[in-house]
């Protein structure tokens, strides 16, 4: 069995986002950002590339804050 993989390259371990080749100064999508965090920048196609779930996420931090938002405006005068 013969393997092209190199382990004494060292960007092979580092993060995705110090690579040489990562982005070349495009826009990321949604799901790209929420893996490269969630991964702590490591991988950025671990959610897939369905669209729809970076979006899940996005609009799930946007609801806890408005969320938390209203409920110190309502409990503020308590």
């Amino acid at each position: 069995m013969r393997t092209d993989l190199d382990y004494r390259d060292r960007d092979l371990f580092g993060p995705v986002v110090f690579r040489p080749d990562f982005n070349n100064f495009k826009q990321i999508n949604v799901n790209e950002a929420w893996s490269l965090f969630f991964t702590a920048s490591r991988e950025d196609k671990a959610l897939g590339f369905n669209l729809e779930t970076g979006r899940f996420f996005t609009y799930s931090l946007i609801a806890i804050v408005v969320t938390g938002v209203i409920w110190a405006a309502i409990f503020r005068s308590f």
